[in-house]
Parts: C-alpha cells; sequence; structure tokens
C-alpha cells in the first residue's frame, strides 16, 4: 500500500502518546506522514477561574513536553490551538470544527484518528463531534478512514450515561513499538501518576499486553471504526 497521510487530533497534550503512541511510531516506521493537532493546552482546569498567565509555566512545559514526545516517535512537533482545558463545551461546536477543517483541506489526510464519543472527559467529546463535523463525507473527500482510540483515565471511567461505552473492532499490534511508545510518555512525566492509577506506566503497559492478548499478540492498541471508504 501506497504511504498514508494521517491525522491525529487530539484534545489535551499526552493524549496523542496515551491513545495511540505505538500506532503513530508504526505509521512512522511505515513511512506514512503523521500530523498532530492538539485543541486545548491541558492545565487551567486546575483552577476554578481560567487563569491562562498564572499558569504559563506550565503551559509552556506542555508545549516542550509534546515537542519531546513526538520527538521520540520520530513525528514533528504537534500544532497546537491552546483552547481551554476541559472547558471546551463552553466554546461553540463551530469553532472548535473550523481549524480542524481547515487543516483537513491542507493536509488533506487519508487516515484520521480522533477520541471516542463516549469518554468521561468533557473535551474528548467535543473533540470526537467536531472532528467528525469537520470530516463529513462529502464528495472530493481525502479522507478514507475514521478510527477512535481509547485514553486511559478517560474512557474506562465512562458509563452507558455519557454514550456508547468503548468497543474495541480495530486492533494494531505495536510489539516492536511499545518501548517507544513508553519512552514518549516519559516526556509527559507531570501529567502522569503512580501504580495503580489509570495513568501510570505500568497500567498503560498492561493495557497494551491485555489489547494484544486479545487478538493473540504481545501487544497492541486498540480502537474503534467510525468509518472505512474502499475505494
Amino acid at each position: 500500500m501506497a504511504n498514508q497521510r494521517v491525522l491525529v487530533i487530539a484534545s489535551h497534550p499526552d493524549d496523542e502518546i496515551l491513545g495511540l503512541g505505538g500506532t503513530l511510531a508504526r505509521h512512522v516506521d511505515e513511512g506514512d506522514v503523521v500530523r498532530t493537532l492538539i485543541l486545548a493546552e491541558g492545565a487551567t482546569s486546575r483552577d476554578a477561574v481560567r487563569d491562562a498567565d498564572g499558569r504559563q509555566d506550565e503551559l509552556d512545559e506542555l508545549v516542550s513536553a509534546a515537542q519531546r514526545a513526538a520527538q521520540a516517535l520520530g513525528l514533528e512537533a504537534p500544532q497546537m490551538l491552546g483552547l481551554p482545558d476541559n472547558r471546551m463545551d463552553s466554546m461553540t461546536l463551530l469553532d472548535v470544527v473550523k481549524p480542524i477543517e481547515q487543516l483537513v483541506r491542507s493536509f488533506q489526510p487519508q487516515v484520521v484518528y480522533t477520541h471516542h464519543g463516549g469518554d468521561l472527559n468533557v473535551d474528548h467529546q467535543v473533540a470526537h463531534q467536531a472532528v467528525l463535523t469537520a470530516c463529513r463525507p462529502l464528495p472530493g473527500s481525502s479522507v478514507e478512514a475514521i478510527y477512535t482510540f481509547e485514553t486511559v483515565s478517560s474512557t474506562e471511567w465512562a458509563s452507558e450515561s455519557t454514550g456508547d461505552t468503548f468497543r474495541p473492532t480495530r486492533f494494531v499490534a505495536i510489539t516492536d513499538q511499545l518501548e517507544r511508545k513508553l519512552a514518549a510518555l516519559e516526556a509527559y512525566a507531570s501529567e502522569m501518576a503512580p501504580f495503580p492509577h489509570a495513568r501510570s506506566m505500568e497500567s498503560v503497559r498492561a493495557l497494551a499486553a491485555l489489547r494484544g492478548a486479545s487478538v493473540g499478540v504481545d501487544a497492541a492498541e486498540a480502537f474503534m471504526v467510525v468509518r472505512e471508504v474502499v475505494r
């Protein structure tokens, strides 16, 4: 198969690695061109009132961490929009859709990855809706596949009341890429937590083993298929 153009749209810095760091490394290994768009800044939700100036040092470190994580996987530095963290539901959806549409139009991706729409995190829900809107299947669209990934400490914490729970229908073997995924997560040390927290190195490794065992390989990442077009 010819090299593909792959677009990842994640809500926060670290989601792109937690959800599909191994798959992205595999895309790189296979010669695909990968771009990453991170929608929200990832820090200001820790305050009752958003104060980006007061969190500027943290925000700068998250940008740097995202760049280091990308480098660990052989990716270009992600584009970061800096939308309000965990407050994207306060925005008009169109204001989230428009920059995604612009990138889709300029990059012309064939494969798009984004969050599962039933995640507990509201930014993940908005990202999912915005991506599906921006990538609606109009004639001439470049997008041939849309897959949603799982994000530990959000996807598995949801319930049926927030939407459909994550039921994987696509598995990507990452046996050869798992250590690079974990190395990329080291860049996000400030966002990780000690075991048995779901967002710990041990939990990420365990999930890769579980998803791998589901399909008979050592390690895998799991996805849900939103749409696939065979031309």
